[in-house]
């Protein structure tokens, strides 16, 4: 597939509203833990000509199917990945047919879920199958979306030739396996305590000090202490409004998810796709030493470096640069 070649006619005119596309899980399908999901389909959003060069695109643990939504009236919030994904934008929705994937397990979640990136890879080729897309021009991901990223080309070598990977690595770093076990035991406590809201909120106040980068925090919240011992912080007040906000998962979901983080493994010798990596020197979860590590495993890679005060989160909040890696992973 050449990406540049393609020039979209008037009757493949790009859907840039998106349309969601179901594929059946077929009855026989168990997770590598042997589970079986209770649902029975799984979902994503297509964007862009029917024709052209086929993109997947996965973002974090919190990210939906709606990857841009500016066209679209009925979406009351914006797409996970505005400002990067649009008609004219690097994730062009003008030339490239862009699916964004909903991860397993569906919200609500009735239980925990041992659900591998591998997992996830394989509901995706369930996904393509349905599409009609033997093979794809790229599969972009960041963070768990580049774990899939990864996992995918691993599974199937010969169905992707390029990836764009953005603060992920081959494994999960032990360190990052620590900070999400915490906040596993809050999310249990909370649950296990009838104040599941709570548990959420704390292992989400717990996660924004592993998203941002202490250089962040320096800058922003060095101020004076509180009056009186137990007060708040203002590093404080900010994880908790934080926490308190965050309503975009339950805790069966939020365990399973972050369970699957920290049973990624990929083999980088299987991997036949050129992968440019994109690694953040801050990032507190992804060490930039483990995507350095990757890079020199990998028959094809690019690495770019990828400076950032916003630590792992940079590929949420640093639109232009991210844009720039997309480009150049795309072009």
């Amino acid at each position: 597939m050449n990406a540049q070649s393609f020039e979209p006619s008037f009757s493949d005119a790009p859907d840039l509203i998106g349309h969601d596309i179901l594929a059946v899980i077929p009855p026989d399908f168990r997770l590598e833990s042997g589970q079986q999901l209770e649902q029975t389909e799984v979902i994503a959003r297509v964007y862009g000509p029917k024709n052209g060069p086929v993109v997947v695109a996965a973002g974090g643990i919190s990210a939906g199917r709606v990857l841009f939504a500016k066209e679209d009236a009925t979406e009351t919030a914006p797409g996970w990945w505005e400002g990067v994904a649009g008609p004219g934008e690097a994730l062009d929705l003008n030339t490239y047919r862009v699916m964004s994937i909903e991860f397993a397990p569906r919200l609500p979640a009735s239980r925990v879920y041992t659900i591998t990136t591998h997992d996830q890879a394989r509901l995706v080729r369930l996904l393509l199958d349905q599409l009609g897309a033997e093979k794809i021009h790229a599969f972009i991901g960041a963070s768990y979306g580049a774990m899939i990223a990864l996992a995918f080309a691993e599974l199937y070598p010969d169905a992707v030739e390029r990836l764009c990977i953005i603060s992920a690595a081959h494994r999960a770093h032990p360190m990052a396996t620590a900070f999400r076990g915490l906040q596993r035991r809050l999310l249990r406590f909370g649950q296990e305590n009838g104040r599941p809201q709570e548990g959420i909120s704390l292992a989400r106040q717990l996660a924004m000090t592993t998203y941002r980068s202490s250089e962040e925090f320096s800058q922003r919240f060095d101020g004076p202490p509180p009056p009186e011992a137990g007060d708040n912080y203002t590093v404080c007040g900010y994880l908790r409004s934080r926490g308190d906000a965050y309503s975009a998962t339950d805790v069966n979901r939020w365990i399973s998810m972050s369970d699957s983080l920290d049973r990624h493994r990929v083999d980088p010798a299987r991997i036949k796709a050129k992968v440019f990596l994109a690694a953040v020197p801050t990032d507190r979860l992804v060490p930039y030493e483990d995507m350095k590590d990757l890079h020199e495993k990998l028959a094809d890679s690019v690495f770019i470096d990828f400076p950032s005060l916003y630590g792992h989160d940079a590929f949420l909040k640093e639109i232009p640069l991210v844009s720039e890696i997309v480009r150049t992973a795309l072009k």
